[in-house]
């Protein structure tokens, strides 16, 4: 899947001259801000935490870094947790267990007023309930918010799960490179291994092999602490399923203690090796 595609036009009006209206192409060439195309805005999956960190490139500019790579559209997920309605806006407060942002919506007051408006008859988003939102992150007096295009409620609540997945997955891919990159980068260490005197082939290859095992899975980074490892290779050595290891199993099949458990699976997540499933101490391997 390639994320790194771009969108040729926006729909509410962003690229300026390309129709004839707003600014024409020129008519701001002493401004630094005026050489971005906002006909090319990307869209990215991403969690409420990674809106938190993200950073300007310069004072001047308009849209953000994430994972080093430009974000101008976003689209994440979260419960709400409060709703604040205004006369020109609806202010929502999202929490994905990651974070809390504030989401903002512009309204038509009237409109909003009218049970007969066409707008008001699609579900709305509640309190307590769990909404997808797009929009573009901004900031005002060092505050930041989401300036969404829409919000709607979720109805099928696997998509929260896919969403997480989905922003995993595109974080891997501009932090690590796409998976074809990996693989290659793999390939080489494999055969370069018979050179090496190998930590990975000699006191850890107990808890990874050192290398990709037969069904897929990847192995772990070389500095992966020893509890991370032992975490790691109980869950891939037990059948795999959807639901993946409980702590409190990965502790008795493993001999571990609990707390140690827990550290490896914290520092695992913290790699982008396992993610939570039922629970928040229930893990699977994330095959990317």
């Amino acid at each position: 899947m390639d994320y790194s595609n771009n969108y040729s036009t926006t729909t509410y009006g962003a690229q300026g001259g390309a129709t004839g209206g707003g600014f024409m192409p020129g008519s701001q060439s002493d401004s630094p801000s005026a050489k971005r195309t906002y006909g090319k805005d990307t869209l990215r999956p991403v969690t409420i935490k990674q809106l938190i960190d993200a950073h300007h490139p310069h004072p001047d500019a308009e849209y953000f870094i994430i994972d080093g790579s430009e974000a101008t559209q976003v689209t994440f997920v979260g419960q709400i947790r409060n709703i604040s309605t205004q006369t020109t806006n609806v202010t929502y407060k999202l929490d994905d267990g990651t974070g809390i942002i504030e989401v903002k919506v512009w309204i038509d007051a009237e409109a909003f007023a009218d049970p007969a408006h066409p707008g008001n008859e699609k579900p709305k988003p509640v309190e307590q309930g769990y909404a997808r939102c797009w929009g573009r992150l901004k900031a005002f007096n060092n505050k930041r918010h989401v300036g969404a295009n829409i919000i709607r409620p979720i109805q099928d609540f696997n998509e929260i799960q896919y969403h997480l997945l989905e922003a995993t997955a595109v974080h891997l891919h501009f932090t690590r490179g796409p998976p074809e990159a990996l693989q290659q980068s793999k390939g080489g260490a494999a055969n370069g291994a018979g050179q090496t005197n190998g930590y990975a082939g000699g006191a850890a290859a107990g808890y990874d092999g050192g290398n990709d095992s037969g069904n897929g899975i990847k192995a772990l980074p070389g500095g992966a602490s020893r509890a991370a490892r032992q975490v790691y290779q109980t869950i891939r050595d037990s059948p795999q399923t959807h639901e993946g290891l409980h702590m409190q199993d990965i502790a008795t099949r493993s001999g571990m203690d609990v707390g140690e458990v827990l550290r490896g699976g914290d520092e695992l997540q913290g790699l982008g090796m396992i993610y939570t499933t039922v629970d928040d101490h229930t893990w699977a391997i994330l095959d990317v």
